[in-house]
């Protein structure tokens, strides 16, 4: 039992992110009395974003200021059920935040909404090409919510984050230049989009030239002063390209610490709790209720917090692994193909195309804005035909140039071939650096049977608690989708000019690597659907089994996306809100029926 016993809340919320500090704000308007414990230190932009020394790119960027403690707690990682997990001890692979305003805080600020097809994907798949096209072992199935019930979530988001971008239809007319792809909006972005740099410029004439429909990059860097719906201010983006792993000192980066905590803070109903660690939701004697949640406390002790409702909010991983410590949902069996709670993780698929110009073309690498750049859509979701190609899924392609700094810059080397010291390797760094464009193609991950999250049955973290185990490799159907993808980019990059290009192309056979970066972008485990055999949450993020219990994160995909996954968590989070706002606290209980 726990040494310390807290007064009863109405709720309480763990984890200090982007869906964390969503959820308490909106609890906390409908009148609840909300606790939010975060494991981390408690951080805000005045002082982890404090010029100059917020833009250290050696602590940030190396030594990981603002990033989980791996000394602490973390996962260990295979390739196959049939091989022993080893803990991921460096970051690299995927850098998870820690602290308040979470991965929010050091994300880059691209912020997208859903393809509409990307939410019934299954049902897509299955109508277009038969269901026999979905090749065996893949767990494909829909997240039980359409575009249309969550476009005023999307906006919702947009609005509080103060998004630059430029809409291409609203309310059903063709207004602007966006993306061709994406459907109507009821309204514009809050700002308009934030300039091209000379390499995405570049980009963009070359991919329309091509044939393709090239857009610029919705981007949650104000491109203006803004002031947004709770009354927190922005500042206009000055194109340093301090933002992937910074705290932005311009205050014109979204994030939890600049768009809402500063107006949630000073809420009397509210209560953050920093260096507060969760070690499991309590549950009643039969174990279809929370109690509240136990926690380690900054001086060690074990706290219990009874609360009424419990909003289980943090990044990822910790969503899983919290369910899974604290028994809420059957834990998935991938022999058996049966439970819920670690079925469907699912990661990103990313790729890097860089290429190299006439020495008198100067790309200029260290201008950057986290989220701004130019994409197409051509390859991404269903917007082709997937039929001859034998592959489920795609890939957005853009350059999002968010600025290189100096220690990055050494690391770029040159074309393959290039020597890794000397002079040669100078030579091309340097040349790398000034006439080069990196584009990504940004691609999905598909879901598969023996691809999941369990408990490890060795390895422990610092609490005594076993660490969470990811089973995980790439699969033939996402590699030949991202080296479809690729080749396209081929075309683009000889209309721009190129004297030189390395394609970044996963080979058919390549294994997940830990030590080399791919994204932060880790989704599913815990996915939201409308059946509780292959879903652990409802359409509304409640847990099937502990009614009183939502969980709010990417872990609620049931596959992954082509994007990014932050402007999906931010419409979750305020849909599932919005229905506790409006329902639940009006009838404590299931908002679906099983």
């Amino acid at each position: 039992m726990a040494s310390i016993r807290m007064k009863q809340v109405d709720a309480v919320v763990v984890g200090g992110g982007w869906a964390g500090s969503i959820m308490a704000k909106e609890l906390t308007e409908a009148g609840l009395g909300v606790v939010m414990l975060e494991r981390g230190a408690d951080r805000s932009t005045a002082s982890d974003g404090a010029y100059p020394g917020s833009i250290d790119e050696l602590q940030a960027n190396f030594r990981h200021k603002i990033f989980q403690n791996l000394s602490r707690t973390s996962v260990t990682i295979r390739n196959t059920p049939d091989q022993t997990a080893l803990p991921y001890r460096q970051m690299s692979a995927f850098l998870p935040g820690e602290g308040v305003g979470g991965a929010g805080l050091h994300w880059s600020g691209v912020h997208f909404r859903m393809p509409p097809d990307d939410l019934v994907l299954r049902s897509k798949v299955v109508e277009k090409y038969g269901e026999k096209f979905i090749p065996e072992g893949m767990n494909l199935q829909d997240y039980g919510v359409t575009y249309d019930e969550l476009e005023p979530f999307f906006d919702r988001a947009e609005k509080v984050f103060g998004t630059s971008g430029e809409a291409y239809m609203v309310d059903g007319r063709v207004v602007g230049k966006g993306n061709y792809f994406a459907p109507s909006r009821s309204d514009h972005f809050p700002l308009p989009a934030l300039k091209d740099v000379y390499g995405a410029n570049m980009f963009r004439k070359a991919a329309e030239a091509v044939g393709f429909h090239p857009y610029s990059m919705p981007a949650a860097n104000a491109s203006a002063q803004y002031t947004n719906p709770y009354g927190v201010q922005m500042g206009p983006c000055n194109f340093c390209g301090y933002c992937s792993g910074y705290a932005c000192y311009m205050y014109s980066k979204a994030s939890p610490n600049v768009n809402i905590l500063p107006a949630l803070r000073s809420d009397p109903k509210f209560e953050l709790r920093h260096r507060s660690h969760v070690l499991r939701v309590e549950l009643d004697s039969s174990k279809t209720k929370a109690v509240g949640v136990t926690y380690l406390d900054r001086d060690g002790n074990e706290v219990f917090q009874p609360a009424d409702l419990v909003i289980v909010a943090a990044f990822q991983f910790h969503n899983v692994h919290l369910m899974l410590l604290s028994g809420i949902g059957k834990p998935y069996d991938p022999v058996a193909n049966a439970g819920v709670v670690g079925r469907n993780f699912v990661y990103q698929n990313v790729t890097t195309t860089t290429a190299w110009f006439d020495k008198t073309v100067y790309t200029n690498q260290f201008i950057g804005t986290g989220g701004g750049g130019v994409a197409f859509d051509d390859f991404n979701s269903e917007n082709f035909d997937h039929g001859p190609l034998g592959f489920i899924g795609g890939s957005p392609v853009w350059v999002n140039q968010a600025g290189i700094k100096g220690i990055a810059a050494a690391k770029l080397g040159g074309p393959p071939g290039t020597p890794h010291w000397g002079s040669a390797w100078k030579k091309a760094m340097v040349d790398t650096y000034q006439h080069s464009v990196r584009m990504d193609a940004h691609g999905t991950n598909m879901a598969y049977r023996d691809v999941y999250l369990d408990l490890d049955p060795t390895w422990k973290d610092a609490y005594g608690m076993p660490l969470l185990r990811m089973t995980f490799d790439w699969k033939d159907n996402d590699i030949r989708m991202n080296r479809y993808v690729v080749s396209q980019i081929a075309k683009v990059t000889r209309a721009m000019g190129a004297r030189d290009v390395h394609l970044g192309q996963r080979q058919l056979g390549e294994r997940f690597d830990t030590r080399y970066y791919q994204t932060t972008h880790l989704a599913g485990g815990a996915v939201m659907g409308e059946d509780p055999k292959t879903s652990a949450l409802n359409r509304y993020l409640q847990s099937w089994d502990v009614s009183n219990v939502f969980v709010i994160g990417a872990n609620a995909f049931p596959q992954g996306t082509g994007y990014n996954p932050t402007g999906m968590v931010a419409a979750l989070a305020y849909w599932s809100a919005h229905h506790i706002r409006s329902t639940y606290l009006k009838n404590p209980g299931p908002l679906v029926q099983m």
